[in-house]
């Protein structure tokens, strides 16, 4: 890989005294990029639901499995990656470039630890590029209107929207549907939504007392039934097998064959824009 030369960063406060969604992820991959306020309420959370780690694990290679197909089977070679979380190998430009170098990809992501990651993120090989946008997903027109994107995305080229267990933080106050609705629209024809999503369809009582937890640390959680989920897509055509539990879609050696849905809890898909 070869890294972007060297750019000024802004001093950015870490904001440490309170947990964070991309920080409590990592702490429950197994990461280290996280504190107190994190691990407290990732600990709290798997008190309310034990199996807390299952999910993030399972998303993640599904996250790995849809890079895969869209760049090999789809021939994406355009990603915007909006809540891309602390880089955790590998990330969406590594499995994109190693199976085509020219990939380009934007990441978005307005955490201030993934700012400071963002070096780690700026990689690619020679043939492609890749850009990082300090933004929040609810503030649409300031991804749409960023120059970094703008700069590494051809927009008369079909782009692979990925929204990675990232929808069940934007509570329905924020107009999650209206949000993806507008991320869609501003994609060409033959572009692709990516979408993983939490859900309490298996166990709605065990995610409630997740939701409460994080609620009481100034996160907001909302899981969301199968159909809920799937107004996500509306419009667009899904790629089989549809909306299924996350360890169902194409799943290979890496899935777990033991975790089982009320487990993973995530359900996840991929469809085309006409």
């Amino acid at each position: 890989m070869k890294p972007k030369p060297d750019v000024a960063y802004e001093p950015v406060d870490l904001q440490t005294d309170r947990p964070h969604p991309a920080r409590v992820y990592d702490f429950l991959l197994g990461g280290k990029d996280n504190f107190p306020a994190d691990r407290t309420a990732a600990e709290a959370g798997l008190k309310a639901n034990p199996s807390s780690r299952i999910p993030p694990r399972e998303n993640r290679n599904f996250l790995r499995r849809v890079v895969e197909h869209l760049a090999a089977e789809q021939g994406v070679r355009q990603f915007l990656d909006i809540g891309t979380g602390i880089p955790t190998s590998p990330n969406v430009h590594e499995v994109a470039q190693d199976i085509a170098p020219e990939s380009r990809i934007v990441y978005v992501d307005n955490d201030p630890i993934v700012l400071a990651h963002a070096r780690a993120l700026l990689t690619s090989k020679p043939e492609g590029r890749t850009e990082y946008i300090d933004a929040d997903l609810r503030d649409v027109d300031r991804i749409l209107t960023a120059p970094q994107l703008r700069q590494v995305i051809d927009f008369d080229q079909p782009v692979a929207l990925m929204l990675i267990a990232i929808m069940h933080f934007v509570g329905d106050a924020d107009r999650p549907y209206e949000v993806v609705s507008r991320l869609v629209d501003a994609l060409p024809s033959g572009s692709f939504l990516a979408l993983s999503h939490l859900t309490g369809d298996f166990d709605q009582a065990a995610w409630d007392r997740v939701a409460a937890i994080y609620a009481k640390q100034g996160v907001t959680m909302q899981v969301r039934s199968h159909e809920e989920i799937a107004r996500f897509f509306t419009g667009l055509e899904l790629v089989e097998p549809g909306l299924p539990v996350v360890t169902k879609w194409r799943p290979d050696a890496a899935v777990d064959a033991n975790a089982t849905d009320t487990q993973v809890a995530v359900y996840g898909g991929v469809a085309k824009k006409a």
